[in-house]
C-alpha cells in the first residue's frame, strides 16, 4: 500500500497542498501584522512588496542552479525555505526583520512555483497531464481555504497571537516538506532538461500579459488590502471571511 502511494503524482499533490497553505497564512495576517505591530505606512508596504518581487524577477536563475541540484530536491528545499521564512516573521516585528523574512519566504515561493510546473510536465503522462494539473490546482485551493479557517479559528476562538499563528500555520508546510523528503524516493527525470534560457519573439504577447498581471497585483491586491486595514479597521477575521467569499 505504501509503495503504491509513493508515486510522483502523490508527491506533487502533497506539495500542491503545502505551498498555498503557507502563503495563505502569510498573506492573511500580513496587513494586520505590519500595521498593528510595526506601524507600517503605504510607503513601507510598497517597499516590502517590492522586495518580495525581487526573487520573482530573478526566478529564471533557477535553470543555472539545476546544474548542481536535482529539481525534486530543490523543490523540497524551496518549500522548507518558504515555511521557515514565514515562521520567523512573527519574531521580527520591524521593517528590517520583515524585509529579510519576506525575502527568504519569497525566494522559496518563486523557486517552487517555477519547479512545480516543470516537474508536473515531466512526471505526468501527456494524455492525463491536464487532469492531474487540475487536481493540483484544486488541492491548492482547498489548502488555502483550510488556512483561512485555521487562522480565523486560532485567532478568534483560541485567542492566539501572530507569532503562534505563523509558527503553527507554516510549521505545517515545513513538516510536509520534511515528510516528502523522507517518504518519497528520488524519481527519475524522463526528459533531459535544457538548462538555458529560451526566449521567443512570437511569445511577446504572453510576456506583456504576464508583466501586466504582476502590475495589477501590486496596484490592487497589495494596496487595497492594506487600505482596508489601515483606513477601515479590517480585522484578521474580516480578512478571512472576505477571502472565503
Amino acid at each position: 500500500m505504501l509503495q503504491t502511494l509513493r508515486r510522483p503524482e502523490a508527491l506533487l499533490l502533497m506539495l500542491a497542498v503545502s505551498m498555498p497553505f503557507s502563503f495563505s497564512v502569510w498573506n492573511t495576517l500580513l496587513n494586520n501584522f505590519v500595521i498593528e505591530k510595526v506601524a507600517f505606512t503605504g510607503a513601507d508596504i510598497g517597499l516590502l512588496q517590492s522586495v518580495r518581487g525581487i526573487p520573482g524577477f530573478l526566478a529564471f536563475l533557477v535553470v543555472f542552479v539545476l546544474f548542481w541540484i536535482r529539481e525534486q530536491r530543490l523543490a523540497l528545499l524551496s518549500l522548507i525555505a518558504t515555511g521557515v521564512g514565514v515562521m520567523l516573521t512573527g519574531f521580527y516585528p520591524s521593517l528590517a526583520g520583515l524585509l529579510l523574512t519576506t525575502l527568504l519566504m519569497s525566494t522559496g515561493f518563486h523557486v517552487y512555483e517555477t519547479l512545480q510546473a516543470s516537474l508536473a510536465l515531466q512526471w505526468f503522462p501527456k494524455q492525463t497531464s491536464a487532469i492531474w494539473m487540475g487536481r493540483m490546482a484544486a488541492a491548492g485551493s482547498f489548502a488555502a481555504l483550510m488556512a483561512y479557517g485555521l487562522v480565523w479559528g486560532l485567532m478568534n476562538l483560541a485567542d492566539l497571537g501572530y507569532t503562534w499563528l505563523y509558527m503553527i500555520g507554516d510549521g505545517t508546510t515545513v513538516a510536509i516538506a520534511l515528510m516528502a523528503w523522507l517518504l518519497f524516493p528520488q524519481f527519475p527525470q524522463p526528459h533531459n532538461q535544457r538548462k538555458q534560457l529560451v526566449l521567443r519573439k512570437r511569445y511577446w504577447l504572453y510576456y506583456v500579459l504576464t508583466m501586466m498581471s504582476g502590475a495589477r497585483r501590486q496596484i490592487f491586491i497589495v494596496f487595497a488590502g492594506f487600505l482596508m486595514v489601515e483606513k477601515f479597521g479590517y480585522s484578521v477575521g474580516a480578512n478571512c471571511r472576505a477571502l472565503y467569499g
